[in-house]
Parts: C-alpha cells; sequence; structure tokens
C-alpha cells in the first residue's frame, strides 16, 4: 500500500499529491456540478405551467330532449341571442320564472331565446319529473319559451354542454354556483357573459349587455 508524507523523508511530498489527485478531483467535481445542473433544468421544466387546452365557445353543438320529450338540436337556435339558465321549480328563486318569461316575450321579436335546463342538483329542489316540471311552468308562470329535458349541471353524471360551459375562461367558466346561473350567447353560438344566480332578468347588467348582443347582425 502507498503511503505517502510530507515529512522530509517522504519519497512524495505535498506537491506531488497535488498533481496526482487535482485532475481527478476536479473531474468528479465537474461531473457532479453538471449532474446538478441537469436535475435543476429537469425541476424547471416540470415546475413549468403546462398550456391549458382551449375550450369552444361556440355552445350550440348539441342535441337535446325537451320537456315533451322531442328532440331539439341547439343549432336551431343559432342568429339569435341565447340565454341559457339552469332551473328549479322549488328554490327560493323559482319566482325568476316570471321574470324571464317577460323578458323573453319583449325581446323574442328581436331575436332573443331563453332556454330552460331543469336540474335536481342543488338542494334537491327539482324532484318532479319532465311532465310534471312541464305542468307547473305551465300552470304557475305560464312559460312559453323552450324547457329542455332534466340533466345534470354539475357533477360526474353533468351534461356535456354544461361541462363545455364549466371549462369556459374566467370569469365565464366554473360550475354553476345555484340554480339559475344565466349564460349569454351571442347570435355565432358563442358564451359570451355569466350571471350568477341571484341576478334577476330584469338586472341593468343582463339588459345592457342584451342590448348590445340584440343590436349586432
Amino acid at each position: 500500500m502507498w503511503k505517502f508524507g510530507c515529512n522530509k523523508k517522504s519519497s512524495i511530498g505535498a506537491s506531488a499529491m497535488l498533481v496526482l489527485f487535482l485532475p481527478a478531483w476536479l473531474g468528479l467535481t465537474n461531473s457532479s456540478n453538471h449532474k446538478n445542473e441537469s436535475n435543476a433544468q429537469i425541476s424547471a421544466e416540470s415546475a413549468e405551467p403546462k398550456e391549458k387546452k382551449m375550450v369552444s365557445k361556440d355552445v350550440l353543438g348539441y342535441e337535446m330532449e325537451l320537456l315533451n320529450g322531442t328532440m331539439q338540436k341547439l343549432d336551431t337556435y343559432r342568429g339569435s341571442v341565447v340565454l341559457m339558465v339552469n332551473v328549479a321549480s322549488a328554490c327560493g328563486l323559482t319566482p325568476q320564472y316570471e321574470g324571464l318569461e317577460a323578458l323573453y316575450r319583449e325581446h323574442k321579436k328581436d331575436g332573443l331565446v331563453i332556454i330552460g335546463f331543469p336540474a335536481n342538483d342543488f338542494g334537491a329542489q327539482e324532484p318532479g319529473t319532465n311532465a310534471e316540471i312541464a305542468l307547473f311552468c305551465s300552470n304557475k308562470y305560464d312559460v312559453t319559451f323552450p324547457i329542455m329535458g332534466k340533466i345534470h349541471v354539475k357533477g360526474k353524471d353533468v351534461h356535456p354542454l354544461y361541462k363545455q360551459l364549466a371549462a369556459q375562461p374566467e370569469p365565464i367558466g366554473g360550475e354553476p354556483e345555484w340554480n339559475f346561473a344565466k349564460f349569454l350567447v351571442n347570435r355565432k353560438g358563442e358564451v359570451v357573459a355569466r350571471f350568477p344566480s341571484r341576478t334577476t332578468p330584469s338586472d341593468p347588467a343582463i339588459l345592457e349587455q342584451l342590448k348590445l348582443l340584440l343590436a349586432e347582425d
């Protein structure tokens, strides 16, 4: 075994030791540094946010069942301004039906369509069948705007339409917070605005946006 010392009797001194071991030590250090730099680069790349997949704004590409059982293509409403509302018959906000119907009758001639989407996803406040919902809407509020059959607007069984609405960028995106959340769609079929459940159909914010969209070709 080699023995190295720094006294006078040693055949190899400190200078010789440096000559022997310095290159190897530098090689190990450089290798370690390169490895650390590679790991840091990989970590940085992993930390970079992934690009979000773009979701189409066009929400009229669905065929859905009306309360009476007939099928309706939403594309039929292209060219109109559409207000989509998830509705319920036993909610504290149910009286909004009256305001929605009034808004529809006033602006139907201008190209407004209101579509109701009954859902039992909030407090079990839409427990009835499609036939019962149709009877309630007709007898209680004389609703004449189209209402689709019951769907889910949130959760694992959410309808693809509402999944697409929820996937829109903020401030439009996200699941409905409660019954009577409102999504406004322009004449091209693109969702352009969202209004909270408690925003009534006669709210100036809705009326102003609606006026602008109805004025578009």
